[in-house]
């Protein structure tokens, strides 16, 4: 089944203008439940409560508030919030180009695809190679279900891809959080998590390696329940230890992680080769000779 387009946009720099359709990048997998009655099975329905007036509430009956002070609220209307969206806009507004390893991780919120619209499949091209042979992204505007949001555009896959962003007041101060500054960590510590991190390493990310273990046996559960089967739980795993020696807990990881084959062991000092019998014989006779 193609992919279905969930809008359209214009992006726009300088004297260029390129049309193009946004598509969703991702979707959860995660195992959903519905809440039922215990006692009869049944799916329940939510409704909401006013507990002054003892009563059950309709959505229509609902107004938004928003708390200024302890139980107090000041009433917004729909009208009101909607009167301070952004103006209706497809421009997608490029405001700069930036290189991408500039751009922190955590700034980045949701992911969509980008494809040409109809007549701009030759703008769209030019617009991906000069990001990818200049390795910089774009930052723009973009008005989006009536908010103005901060977005990148970066090449990548032989096409262009549009990130949704969190805004600098919204990503919390990493400054405020203990980083356990105070711990000294020796050379030899070093050395021996950088031996551990290179035997571990790959070139290049292969996210297909990866499954949600989780949700597979979430599955089996389920699958086993519809068809009747006996459930067995399984043996929970037994907590880890404690890490108490820092140098054995990595020595011992290096030695159980990292592949024999790939890992290169420590150079040992070469044996000292043993003498024949009568050499030793003569060597102790000649050294008590000399004694006197």
């Amino acid at each position: 089944m193609p992919p279905h387009s969930i809008g359209s946009g214009t992006i726009s720099f300088g004297l260029v203008s390129i049309p193009v359709r946004l598509y969703t990048a991702t979707s959860s997998q995660n195992v959903s439940f519905n809440l039922l009655h215990a006692k009869c099975g049944s799916r329940i329905r939510q409704q909401t409560f006013c507990p002054v007036d003892n009563t059950t509430v309709d959505r229509s009956e609902l107004v938004r508030g928003y708390e200024f002070a302890k139980d107090q609220y000041v009433r917004v209307s729909d009208d009101e919030l909607k009167a301070m969206e952004g103006e209706a806009s497809q421009v997608i507004d490029i405001t700069e180009f930036v290189p991408l390893a500039q751009v922190d991780p955590i700034y980045f919120e949701r992911t969509h695809y980008l494809g040409p619209d109809k007549g701009g499949e030759k703008a769209y091209r030019l617009l991906a190679e000069a990001l990818a042979q200049s390795e910089r992204v774009a930052l723009a505007k973009f008005v989006m279900r009536g908010k103005e949001s901060l977005v990148l555009i970066r090449s990548a896959q032989g096409g262009l891809m549009l990130h949704t962003m969190y805004l600098a007041d919204e990503v919390r101060d990493f400054g405020e959080i203990d980083k356990g500054a105070s711990a000294k960590v020796r050379e030899n510590e070093l050395k021996l998590a950088l031996q551990l991190v290179d035997g571990l390493a790959s070139e290049e990310f292969e996210p297909s390696r990866y499954e949600d273990e989780y949700r597979q046996r979430v599955q089996d559960l389920i699958k086993k329940k519809v068809e009747g089967q006996e459930v067995t739980t399984a043996t929970p795993a037994p907590p880890r230890a404690q890490v108490i020696d820092l140098m054995e807990a990595l020595k011992e990881s290096l030695a159980k992680r990292v592949p024999s084959g790939e890992r290169k062991p420590p150079a040992k000092a070469a044996p000292k080769r043993a003498e024949p019998a009568p050499a030793r014989a003569a060597a102790a006779k000649k050294a008590q000779g000399g004694k006197k």
